[in-house]
C-alpha cells in the first residue's frame, strides 16, 4: 500500500478534537472532563482575585457554570479580526494564560479547555456581563451558531457557560453530579472564602471554607495526634500553602495541588515537604536530645500516620507549570522543591513554641519506629519458619489435591464445615484447608509469629510471607474464602483478607485471592429449590407464595451435595474475586473495621444500635 502526500490529513479548526477525543479529555465514557475544564477558567478568576463566587446548575444532561469575575473579554481580536469570545471558544491554544500580565497564577495553562469544550458539546452558550453591558453568543459542535450580541446594560461582571455534551462523542450525555460535587468542594478547600454554590436536582448545597487547608485537613482525619493541625505558608517567588497532622493510623496520606490541579502522583512540591519536614524534626530532635538511647527515626517513622494537603502556586512570571506526561499526575518545577523544603524547614520553630505538643508527636514517632522493626523482625521470623518446599512440612488438617494444574484451596472455617468440603470436592483439582476460630488480627497486631492457624495457612500456600512473598511459587492457582454466610462468618472472611493485604498483597496483586459465596437460605417452593443470599432475596421468592425455608447456621449444616452445587462446583458456583482499586482507601477501611482506634467502629455501633434485632 503506498504512502504519499496526498494521504496526509490536515485537520482544520477543532476538527482535531472531534477526530481524537481521547487525546484532549481522557476517556469519553462520560463528559464530566468537560464541567473541569470550564471550572477551572472561574477557578483561575477567583484564584486571581477577581471573583468571589461561582455557581454551578446542573439538569442530569446540561450544565451552566457561572461566576462573578471580569468577564470574557469581547472586543474585536486584532489579528483575526473576530471577537475574543469567539476565538477563545473556536481556537485551539487561545487565551489569556500566555500572558503574565493577565493571570498571575494559573491551572488550565495549555489554552485548549474552553474551546475542547466546545467542540466535544452538542450545545454551548456564553454569557459575559462587562463593561457595563451583557453580551451572549451560541454554538454548537465547535462552530458558531450565530455571531456574537450585544444585549442590554448591566452592572454585573462575570461568565456564564452553559452547555451539553454530544451524544456522538459520548458513551452517555449524563454528567455524574456526586463527582462534580466532590470537585467542588475540593475547589472551595483549595480557595479559602471562595463561595461555591451547587444545584442539583432541587438541592443546593454552599461551599465555603475560610480556613481552607485547614478545614480540608479536619474534613479527611476523626482526630489529630494532640488535637493539633499545622498549618504553614508563605508567598515569595511562589506561593506555598500547607496544612498536616498526625493520626494514629498507620497509613501516609498526601493530598497536593499545583495552581489549583491534583497532583495524583506528587513531584517535586511533595519531595520538598518530606525533605523540609525530615530536617525540622531531626534537627529538633538533636538540640532536645529527647530520644531513647540508639534508636533512630527512619523517615517512615517520622510520617507514619500523617496527612498532608499542599497546594503551590507557580506565577507565569516565574516559570510555566511543567508536569510529567499528559496526565498532569506529576509536577516537575524544581523551583517548586527549594519553596517547599524552605518552608517545612521553620516548622521546627513551630516545635520549640509548642513543648507539649511536640513531645506528643515524637512519642508518637518513637512507637512507629519501635512496632516498625517489631513487624520487621517478626515477618523475618515467620517466613523462616514457613519456608517450606512444594512438598515438605504440610499441614496435617490440609485435604491436598492430586493435580498441580487448575488448582483451588478452600479455607474454610472449623472441622465439620471442612468434612463437608472434603466430602463433595474434586479431589483431583480442590484442596480443602479447615481453619480452627478466628484467626488473629493482623491489622492490630504484627505479633503473628506463633500464631498455628496462619502458619498453616502460609505453609500450604508455599510462597513465603512479607517481602518473601512470590506469588510465582503460590501452590495453587486459586484461594478460595469459604465462611458461612452469617455475621460471623464475614467477621472471619475479614480477618483472612486483612493477613492477604497486610502479609501476602503480592497474591492479591495476582488475582489469585477469591470470596466463596454460600447460600444464606434453601427456599422450596411447589418441589423446586432456590438458593438465596439475603433475607431480602428469600422474602422476594416467596412474595405472594407459601413455601419451606431452611436457614444454613453454617457450612457444616449443608449437605455435601448442596454445598457441591451450590458452592464448590466451577459450573454453578459464583466466586468474587478480591482487588485493590485504591490501597490507601483499603488501608483505611481496614484500620476502621480492625485497627487499635475503636471511634470508628464505636460511632457505627451507636449510630445503627436502634435498627439492629438481637437474637438471644
Amino acid at each position: 500500500m503506498k504512502y504519499q502526500a496526498k494521504d496526509i490529513q490536515v485537520l482544520e479548526g477543532l476538527e482535531a478534537v472531534r477526530k481524537r477525543p481521547g487525546m484532549y479529555i481522557g476517556s469519553t465514557e462520560h463528559p464530566n472532563h468537560l464541567v473541569k475544564e470550564i471550572l477551572d477558567n472561574s477557578i483561575d478568576e477567583a484564584m486571581n482575585g477577581f471573583a468571589s463566587k461561582i455557581e454551578v446548575i446542573l439538569e442530569e444532561a446540561r450544565i451552566t457554570i457561572t461566576d462573578d469575575g471580569r468577564g470574557i473579554p469581547v472586543d474585536q481580536h486584532p489579528k483575526l479580526k473576530k471577537p475574543a469570545l469567539e476565538v477563545i471558544f473556536t481556537t485551539l491554544h487561545a487565551g489569556g494564560k500566555f500572558s503574565d500580565t493577565v493571570y498571575s497564577s494559573a491551572g488550565g495553562l495549555h489554552g485548549v479547555g474552553a474551546s475542547v469544550v466546545n467542540a466535544l458539546s452538542d450545545k454551548l452558550e456564553v454569557t459575559v456581563w462587562r463593561e457595563g453591558h451583557e453580551y451572549n453568543q451560541r454554538f454548537s459542535r465547535g462552530l458558531p451558531v450565530a455571531g456574537l450580541k450585544k444585549l442590554g446594560k448591566s452592572r454585573k461582571t462575570g461568565t456564564s457557560v452553559t452547555f451539553s455534551a454530544d451524544p456522538e462523542i459520548f458513551d452517555s450525555i449524563k454528567f455524574k453530579a456526586p463527582m462534580i460535587r466532590e470537585l467542588l468542594r475540593q475547589k472551595a478547600f483549595l480557595n479559602p472564602g471562595l463561595l461555591i454554590i451547587f444545584k442539583s436536582e432541587d438541592k443546593e448545597e454552599t461551599f465555603r471554607f475560610d480556613d481552607g487547608l485547614v478545614a480540608y485537613v479536619k474534613e479527611l482525619i476523626q482526630e489529630p495526634v494532640s488535637g493539633e493541625v499545622f498549618f504553614l505558608e508563605k508567598k515569595d517567588r511562589l506561593k506555598v500553602s500547607v496544612a498536616f497532622a498526625w493520626t494514629e493510623s498507620t497509613d501516609e496520606n498526601i493530598l497536593s495541588f499545583a495552581n489549583g490541579i491534583p497532583t495524583a502522583d506528587g513531584g517535586t512540591h511533595v519531595d520538598g515537604f518530606k525533605a523540609g519536614l525530615l530536617k525540622a524534626v531531626r534537627n529538633y530532635l538533636a538540640t532536645h536530645d529527647i530520644l531513647p538511647k540508639g534508636l533512630k527515626l527512619s523517615a517512615d517513622d517520622i510520617r507514619e500516620g500523617l496527612v498532608v494537603v499542599l497546594s503551590v502556586m507557580i506565577p507565569g512570571n516565574v516559570a510555566q507549570l511543567q508536569f510529567q506526561g499528559q496526565t498532569k499526575d506529576r509536577l516537575n518545577n524544581q523551583e517548586a522543591f527549594t519553596a517547599v523544603d524552605s518552608l517545612l524547614k521553620s516548622f521546627e520553630q513551630t516545635l520549640n513554641q509548642k513543648p507539649s505538643i511536640a513531645q506528643n508527636l515524637v512519642e508518637r514517632m518513637v512507637l512507629a519506629c519501635k512496632a516498625r522493626s517489631a513487624a520487621r523482625a517478626a515477618s523475618q521470623s515467620f517466613s523462616r519458619k514457613i519456608s517450606v518446599s512444594h512438598r515438605l512440612n504440610l499441614p496435617g488438617k490440609l485435604a491436598d489435591c492430586s493435580s498441580s494444574k487448575d488448582t483451588e484451596l478452600f479455607i474454610v472455617e472449623g472441622d465439620s464445615a471442612g468434612g463437608t468440603a472434603k466430602q463433595c470436592r474434586d479431589r483431583k483439582t480442590q484442596a480443602i484447608l479447615p481453619l480452627r476460630g478466628k484467626v488473629l488480627n493482623t491489622i492490630a497486631t504484627a505479633k503473628i509469629t506463633d500464631n498455628k492457624e496462619l502458619s498453616d495457612l502460609a505453609s500450604a500456600l508455599g510462597c513465603g510471607v512479607g517481602k518473601d512473598c512470590n506469588p510465582d511459587k503460590l501452590r495453587y492457582d486459586k484461594i478460595i474464602i469459604l465462611t458461612d454466610a452469617d455475621a460471623d462468618g464475614k467477621h472471619i472472611a475479614t480477618l483472612l483478607m486483612a493477613f492477604f493485604f497486610r502479609w501476602m498483597k503480592p497474591v492479591i496483586e495476582a488475582g489469585a485471592l477469591y470470596l466463596g459465596r454460600p447460600p444464606l437460605f434453601r427456599v422450596k417452593v411447589s418441589g423446586k429449590d432456590f438458593w438465596v443470599y439475603s433475607e431480602k432475596e428469600r422474602d422476594s421468592v416467596l412474595k405472594g407464595k407459601s413455601g419451606q425455608v431452611t436457614r444454613f447456621k453454617g457450612l457444616g449444616e449443608m449437605n455435601p451435595s448442596s454445598l457441591w452445587e451450590t458452592t464448590l462446583n466451577p459450573k454453578t458456583r459464583t466466586l468474587l474475586r478480591v482487588r485493590i482499586d485504591d490501597e490507601k482507601q483499603v488501608e483505611n477501611v481496614f484500620e476502621e473495621l480492625l485497627g487499635k482506634d475503636t471511634s470508628a467502629r464505636y460511632a457505627l455501633i451507636t449510630g445503627l444500635a436502634d435498627t439492629v434485632e438481637v437474637d438471644l
